[in-house]
């Protein structure tokens, strides 16, 4: 491999690292509160409000049916205003993390409604808030099928990432457009799909790990509480 290529590909993964690493550190940020508040709006829950949970349900399904590269082209107009240009690494973060944010907010409710309702009860048997019970009863015990979405999501961005690059997003994905496709720099091409592999195999073996180490902590916790 040529020190041209080497150089190629450690600036791209630069790119695609900062892209994917800003856009999921938004979309939990967001995320996966707007879970939270998914699950506890819901019926017969410790916040139930049932109007403004179908409403925020709506948004975040009509943000997740819209194609990527579809939702990229059509917030433009806002991409430039926060970042002031729509090409780029930073400009290709802005579309990724709006797109990640209701992923995030599904998986996340997802792993939040697994929590065991007599814990809850429980909670509440004790006085304690809707505030209290999301702090140290929900987020705690359903962290670890939180972190494995989130490794979903880290993945499904990489993806997306790539997706970017066609269309001026910078990274592995304009790399392989740009040299591999249009330029027919076939090395180029292989190296940026065996570099793709091998960063979502690490951020799943990773993930994984992570999840399965706090599991393993909330079942100790558990039978030490027992």
């Amino acid at each position: 491999m040529s020190q041209r290529l080497i150089g190629l590909l450690l600036d791209a993964l630069w790119e695609t690292l900062a892209m994917v690493g800003v856009s999921c550190f938004l979309a939990a940020l967001v995320g996966i509160p707007l879970g939270v508040v998914l699950l506890v709006t819901q019926r017969g829950h410790i916040a139930e409000s049932p109007l403004f949970n179908r409403v925020v349900g709506a948004l975040v399904n009509a943000t997740r049916s819209t194609p990527f590269i579809i939702l990229m082209v059509a917030i433009i107009p806002l991409t430039r205003l926060i970042v002031g240009t729509s090409i780029g690494t930073w400009a290709a973060a802005v579309p990724l993390t709006l797109a990640a944010i209701p992923f995030v907010a599904r998986l996340a409710e997802a792993s939040l409604r697994e929590v065991d309702p007599g814990l809850i009860e429980a909670a509440q048997a004790m006085g304690a808030t809707p505030r209290q019970i999301v702090a140290k009863v929900l987020i705690p015990e359903a962290l670890p099928g939180i972190v494995a979405g989130m490794t979903i999501t880290v993945v499904s961005l990489i993806g997306y990432s790539a997706m970017a690059g066609a269309v001026g997003g910078g990274g592995l994905g304009d790399l392989g457009i740009r040299y591999g496709y249009q330029r027919f720099e076939g090395e180029v091409m292989a190296a940026v799909v065996v570099v793709l592999i091998v960063l979502v195999s690490l951020v799943q073996w990773a993930g994984d790990r992570l999840a399965r180490q706090l599991n393993k902590r909330l079942t100790a916790k558990q039978a030490a509480a027992i």
